[in-house]
């Protein structure tokens, strides 16, 4: 009787293990033994900063590795990723629901876009308004390895966000 009761609870409980999310790091997107992205250039000097921005209506600047290796074993996990959010379709109300999840702000706009594995590209029926980008957001849902390409990037990653909301750090 105590074994019938152990699985019976075991299986009602298995749907609640299966379900939890995973909070990655873009460091675990990357395989063991490839080479680290190149870090971003920053833009501090504010007397460049027109030039930066007209630089969004010239041609994109070349991605650092467009075939990056990826982490197959993440495809399928239920994760949640924090990261900048670069808009590739827009509604007529101004929500994004197609970007690109990049770790650091500016990422394929003001400067070269980083490696494939550490773009995701993300599909969301609700999105964010576009107002609230220059802000970082965890992203959740199930992770895909699968490529994509757009006019920004290739992306090694991709996923349809079931959640989206404001980046907080543990310390705040």
């Amino acid at each position: 009787m105590k074994r019938i009761l152990l699985a019976l609870l075991l299986t009602l409980c298995t749907p609640l293990w299966a379900g939890e999310v995973r909070e990655l790091t873009w460091a675990e997107m990357i395989p063991e033994g490839a080479p680290p992205p190149a870090p971003p250039a920053p833009i501090h000097d504010l007397s460049q900063l027109s030039d930066a921005l007209s630089a969004e209506a010239g041609p994109a600047a070349s991605q650092q590795s467009p075939a990056a290796p990826v982490v197959k074993e993440l495809d399928g996990q239920e994760v949640k990723l924090p990261g900048y959010i670069v808009p590739l379709d827009v509604t007529e109300e101004g929500r994004v629901t197609e970007f690109l999840l990049v770790p650091y702000f500016g990422a394929c706009i003001h400067v070269p876009p980083p490696p494939s594995n550490q773009i995701v590209h993300v599909k969301s029926e609700l999105g964010v308004l576009m107002d609230a980008l220059y802000e970082p957001f965890w992203i959740e849902g199930p992770l895909e390895v699968k490529a994509s390409s757009s006019e920004l990037a290739e992306a090694g990653y991709q996923m349809e966000a079931s959640k989206i909301y404001p980046y907080e750090s543990p310390s705040s």
